[in-house]
Formats: C-alpha cells, sequence, structure tokens
C-alpha cells in the first residue's frame, strides 16, 4: 500500500491505490476544505504534490487558479502505486475555532407572543414524591410501590420504565428513604419514566435549544423551573469544511462513509457546544432532560443520517418532514440518555423547521388580517409571506457570505466582529465599531452590510461592486485584476492581521443580498401584491445585536420601506425552539403552521433568475424600486 505524506503536519497514511488524496488526508488525521462539497469545481482544495506519482483531473480549474503543474485538487487527484508526498498550503488546511459567547436578546420578541405562564408545560418535567417502605408480605415491587406513588400525584395513567432506570431503582429508592424526583414525559394515555433520582431536584430542571444552522449552530441552556436562559454559546458548523452551503453538503454525502462523516460533524459541533454551556453553568449534561432542535431540512437529515440525495433531485422528496420524538441515546446528543429530542416539522424541500420555530416570534404565528413578510436571512435564506387566511413560503441559496463564510475576513456575530463601518468619502478611511467594544477580529454580516452601503454611498464602488480606480486611497490596493480593500490596518486588529476584503468578496455579498431580494420579490407577484401592500417585515439572522435597515435598503437587501414597518428579531430559530422547549402547547402551534405553508420550489419559475439578475446590482437595476437611495444617488 502506498503511503501519502501530508506536509508541513508529517502526519502520514497507508492507502490502496486508487484513494483520492482528500480521503487520505482524513486517514492521516489532516483535514482540507471543500467548500463546494467535493464535486471538483471551486479549487478550494489544491494542494502541491512535492514528490511521487498521483492521477490527477485538476487542469480545468488550475488554469483559473494556480496554473502550475505541481498543484492539484485533493477532490480530483487519486494515489497510484507509489509514495506521495503532499504540501497543503495554509489556507487550505482547516484550524477548528472555539465556541464563544453569542448574541441573542429576548427582548426582541415581543412579550405577548412568549409562552404565558398557564402554556409552561415542557415535554419532560420533574415530580418528586415519597415513596412509602415495603412492607412484609405486602407484594410489591419497587417498580409497583414507586407507580403507586406518583399515580397519587399525577394520575391513574400507566407508568413505562425503561431499563436503565429499573436498574437505577432499587438504591434509589433506598438512598434517601423513599424520597426520590422522577422525570416523566406524558404520552397519550401514559406516563415515560426517563429518569429517577433521590431526594427532591424539583428546583433543577434543565434543557436546550439548538438551531442547526448550515454555517453557525447555537445552542441554549435554559432553567425550565424558573424559565431562565443559563448560558448560550454559537461556533461555525464543523460540516462547513465539507461544503459551504446545502446543495454541496448533499453532494459530499454521495458516500455512505461521508455521509456518516456529516452526521457525526454536526453531533460533535452540537455536544462540543452542550459541554461548553454545562461547563459555564457547573451543570452535568447528565442532567439535561428535555431538547428542542430546529434546523433545514438537509441540515436535519444529516444530523440523523437519512440519505439527502433525493433533496436536490426532481421531484426534491425528503425521507421525513415530521420527525417523531427520539432518544438522546440514539441520536448521540449528550444529554439524558433517556431524553426525549423534539426536532421541528419541516416544511418543503428546502424550508425546514428552524423558520416554523422562528414564526412564534412574530405575528405571523396569530390570527392576524394584516398580510406580512418574514426573512431570515442565513445561507439558506426563507420568505415567509401571510396572514390568517395564508402562509406561502419559498427558500433561495444566498451563501454563507451574511455569516461570515466565504469571506477571508469574515466572522459569526461575536466578541470583536465589526458591526458598523464609517467610510470618508474624500480618504476612503474608516471608522469601525465592534461588538463589545474591543480591537476588531474580523467582520460579521451587519459590518459587511453597513461596509457595503458606506462604499456605495461615498462612491468607493459602483452600483456593481467595483472598487472605483479613479480614486485615490492608501486602503485601496491592487493585485492584477483584482481590488482589495483595507477595513482595519494590521496593528489595529486584535490577530496582527489586516483586516481586508477583495472585490470577489463585495460580488459575493452582492449575490446573497440578490437572492434574498429576488425570493421576495417573486413571492409577492405569485401572490398579486407588493411590498407596499406589506403590513410589517421580520428580518431574522444571527447577525448579532442590531441590523442597520437604512444600510440594508441601500445595498437593496430589503424593500425601501419606512422604518417602522421593520422588526429585526434576531436568531428566531434559536428563540422559537427556546419557546418549544417551555411549551407542549406551541410544538401543535407549530405544527399547525407548517401544515398551513404553501411551499413553492423557485426552480420551476423560470422569472426568478431574471429577478436575481436584475437585483446584482446597488441597490437594484431599477431604481425606482428604492426611490429613497435614488433620491440619495441625486444628492451626491
Amino acid at each position: 500500500m502506498p503511503v501519502v505524506t501530508f506536509q508541513p503536519s508529517g502526519r502520514t497514511a497507508s492507502v490502496d491505490q486508487g484513494t483520492e488524496l482528500l480521503d487520505a488526508a482524513k486517514l492521516a488525521n489532516v483535514e482540507i476544505a471543500t467548500p463546494c462539497g467535493g464535486k471538483g469545481t471551486c479549487g478550494n482544495c489544491l494542494v502541491r504534490i512535492v514528490s511521487g506519482e498521483v492521477d490527477s483531473n485538476s487542469t480545468d480549474i488550475l488554469a483559473e487558479t494556480k496554473g502550475k503543474d505541481a498543484y492539484v485538487q485533493a477532490c480530483r487527484t487519486k494515489v497510484l502505486d507509489t509514495p506521495v508526498t503532499a504540501n497543503i498550503p495554509e489556507q487550505v488546511e482547516i484550524k477548528e475555532g472555539k465556541s464563544t459567547d453569542a448574541y441573542v436578546d429576548a427582548s426582541l420578541i415581543r412579550k405577548e407572543l412568549f409562552p404565558k405562564s398557564s402554556q409552561l408545560a415542557p415535554l419532560a418535567f420533574k415530580i418528586y414524591t415519597e415513596v412509602p417502605e415495603p412492607q412484609p408480605e405486602d407484594g410489591f415491587s419497587d417498580v409497583d410501590r414507586l407507580t403507586r406513588s406518583l399515580q397519587s400525584e399525577c394520575g391513574k395513567k400507566e407508568f413505562i420504565y425503561s431499563l436503565p432506570v429499573i436498574r437505577s431503582l432499587a438504591d434509589m429508592l433506598r438512598d434517601k428513604e423513599g424520597k426520590v424526583t422522577a422525570t416523566l414525559v406524558s404520552q397519550p394515555g401514559q406516563y415515560q419514566v426517563i429518569n429517577v433520582e433521590p431526594g427532591d431536584s424539583t428546583s433543577r430542571q434543565l434543557g436546550i435549544a439548538v438551531d442547526l444552522g448550515t454555517t453557525t449552530v447555537s445552542v441554549l441552556l435554559v432553567d425550565q423551573s424558573i424559565d431562565k436562559i443559563m448560558a448560550i454559546r454559537a461556533d461555525y458548523n464543523a460540516q462547513i469544511k465539507c461544503g459551504l452551503d446545502i446543495i454541496s453538503r448533499i453532494n459530499y454525502a454521495n458516500r455512505a462513509d461521508r455521509m456518516e462523516e456529516l452526521r457525526l460533524l454536526a453531533l460533535k459541533t452540537i455536544n462540543r457546544m452542550i459541554k461548553q454551556v454545562s461547563d459555564d453553568t457547573t451543570v452535568r449534561p447528565e442532567e439535561i432532560s428535555n431538547a428542542v432542535i430546529s434546523g433545514n431540512t438537509t441540515m436535519i437529515h444529516l444530523l440523523l443520517g437519512l440519505n439527502p440525495e433525493y433533496i436536490r433531485l426532481e421531484p426534491y422528496t425528503p425521507t421525513i418532514f415530521e420527525v417523531p420524538y427520539l432518544s438522546a441515546n440514539e441520536t448521540g446528543i449528550d444529554i439524558h440518555p433517556g431524553s426525549l429530542i423534539y426536532i421541528s416539522p419541516a416544511v418543503g424541500s428546502y424550508v425546514g423547521g428552524d423558520i416554523g420555530a422562528g414564526l412564534l416570534c412574530t405575528d405571523l404565528s396569530t390570527d392576524t388580517d394584516q398580510v406580512n413578510l418574514f426573512i431570515d436571512i442565513g445561507t439558506n435564506g426563507e420568505i415567509v409571506v401571510g396572514n390568517s387566511e395564508f402562509l406561502m413560503t419559498c427558500a433561495c441559496s444566498a451563501g454563507p457570505a451574511f455569516e461570515g463564510g466565504g469571506i477571508d475576513a469574515g466572522m459569526r456575530a461575536a466578541h470583536g466582529a465589526i458591526e458598523r463601518v464609517e467610510v470618508d468619502k474624500a480618504t476612503g478611511s474608516v471608522t469601525c465599531s465592534t461588538i463589545g467594544d474591543v480591537s476588531p477580529t474580523g467582520i460579521c454580516g451587519t459590518g459587511m452590510i453597513s461596509l457595503l452601503a458606506n462604499l456605495f454611498q461615498t462612491g468607493w464602488i459602483d452600483p456593481a461592486g467595483k472598487i472605483n480606480r479613479t480614486k485615490k486611497s492608501p486602503n485601496i490596493t491592487f493585485s492584477g485584476r483584482q481590488a482589495f480593500y483595507t477595513i482595519v490596518p494590521e496593528e489595529e486588529t486584535s490577530t496582527s492581521k489586516p483586516i481586508v476584503i477583495s472585490e470577489s468578496e463585495l460580488a459575493n455579498i452582492i449575490r446573497a443580498k440578490a437572492a434574498i431580494y429576488s425570493a421576495c420579490c417573486l413571492m409577492l407577484d405569485q401572490i398579486g401584491i407588493g411590498f407596499d401592500d406589506i403590513a410589517n417585515v421580520y428580518i431574522a439572522g444571527g447577525f448579532g445585536r442590531y441590523l442597520d435597515l437604512q444600510a440594508s435598503i441601500i445595498i437593496g437587501l430589503i424593500p425601501d420601506l419606512p422604518p417602522e414597518r421593520f422588526q429585526y428579531i434576531g436568531n428566531a430559530s434559536l428563540m422559537g425552539s427556546y419557546m418549544l422547549l417551555l411549551s407542549n402547547e406551541f410544538k401543535t402551534k407549530q405544527l399547525n403552521l407548517a401544515k398551513r405553508m404553501t411551499y413553492i420550489d423557485l426552480s420551476k419559475y423560470p422569472e426568478y433568475m431574471d429577478q436575481y439578475t436584475a437585483a446584482q446590482f446597488l441597490p437594484h437595476t431599477d431604481l425606482s424600486n428604492f426611490p429613497t437611495v435614488q433620491a440619495m444617488m441625486k444628492e451626491n
């Protein structure tokens, strides 16, 4: 078997002839980014062959990139029968980050939408009871005695016990003289006992809410006994290295081993953050007995190890929309193994339960005659429009730019992220504000929107996003045909590296905003209404503390409407999952919303591409759609 050595780490792997370099790297525990999902279209997995012979089909992409024969694409190169040494450029190798505090502001959601005290009824709940001691010849087992005691507290339903609970029962009932706390799950006609603890632990009822995003995953730890958010963490989805968007992930999952890899990467991300929030609050993960997970349809399939291939193939049929309750043990979620996991039901192939969870944070979940618009800005942008009579939804591939993906200096909304900028019209210099008011580390979605709007407003870029070559600024540099704009010089950053954005990265942001705006336009056209007919526009996304509405209108991300019609509701999927965690009634509400929504597939509407092309300018090719921006341009 030929040995493949990867430099500069020096790690090796013995592989069969015909093994792809990408798979050899995994065997050597070397991670290489494949944003396109290993389809060979992005050119980001280029490695340099130092020695040895390989069979590579990388010439087309190399013509557009390195142009050197020694460079090959790892996903399109196979090992022959000789030893190979490959050098991995620094930008190709993935370096795992650490989970960080996320910014989730519950005050963004109107309190009247939250579960009321009468609606607080989580899936799993605790009951304290005192079980009488066994008596001679009474004929009752330990299970019988606990059941009789629980029935006196909860009613004459049947009680079902798992084997692990039965195994622990003898010691538990005798540890505190029969004083125990049982964790129950209410099922039709019965209770399932998932845990028994000695003493009274009812003051500590813990649950987690999870937003499983394509780019970012967030975990919220909640003390349900007092309805208190205890800790929150967010991090990039570890699946990113296998593809930046859901189509790339689906492509990557075309083999059973890769599908399993994606499942384990999603679990790794979630479980790492469960441990982090537990450590933050001195909670043991096994104490957590409630969990809600919301994500788009593909992410849930990958988490559960379901084949996602048919989501992308016509007629775009997923394996399941409404997932039954699954135990933590069988899903691999690191909480109490007997806990049941609630997964938000999906609506369509590309509109998942994260949107149903998000709608709980808006008037679209109530009986209103007003037509409202909901926009979730993420890698998989989703839109819902409707009122009490109808709901229509669609999804568009916006890409990960607004979540920091695909941008060298991009990052999530976390400590040190640039969230707002001001560009000097005369000099091109930048004034930045960061989350946490600290030295900048990178730039997040709100910062990118602010930057793009400021550069356009001050004339440093044109409507196509091209940097103005006629104006001179020390912030602007050139390399060949590509122009670069320095946002923060290296001496002012926390990393001692400059924060720079290129023209091609500006184009990524413009494409992302075009996908979302054009999807909104198509939806309204199908209904026969315009943006002026919309009463409220709800904007969701993990941007951070706020979204600059004026900047978002200037770049053409959102419609040109009066500011009072907009409500930024933050990470609505996570907050909706939090609401679901507290209330079984809200689970019913979410399921009803999912069943009411009419899902439309944008790929079946040729006019969507016309809308998308027209939106790939700042703010739009038709300036009459943006009268305030048109007036601003005349003033300048």
